[in-house]
């Protein structure tokens, strides 16, 4: 969305689960990155859901795949905090 003179209007930035929701001007790649989080979280959901239907060696390998998930994600998170 544009504002007066093509500026970027602000775009409301919530996070559910905590139920805190800003107002700030976002530009499109926020709101795209944004999105990309939006589906990893639908995506775990996903894959909790199917859990129950696993084998346990299925399982144990869902659990590698995800601590290898994990350490991107706690890297990646570093470098957004700084």
């Amino acid at each position: 969305m544009s504002g007066a003179a093509g500026k970027p209007s602000p775009e409301p930035i919530c996070r559910w689960a905590s139920g805190e929701c800003l107002i700030m001007a976002a530009t499109g790649e926020l709101i795209r990155l944004i999105n990309y989080v939006d589906d990893i979280n639908t995506t775990l959901r996903r894959i909790h859901a199917s859990l129950y239907g696993m084998e346990a060696d299925e399982r144990k390998k869902l659990a590698e795949a995800l601590r290898n998930a994990d350490s991107k994600l706690r890297e990646l998170l570093e470098q957004v905090e700084k």
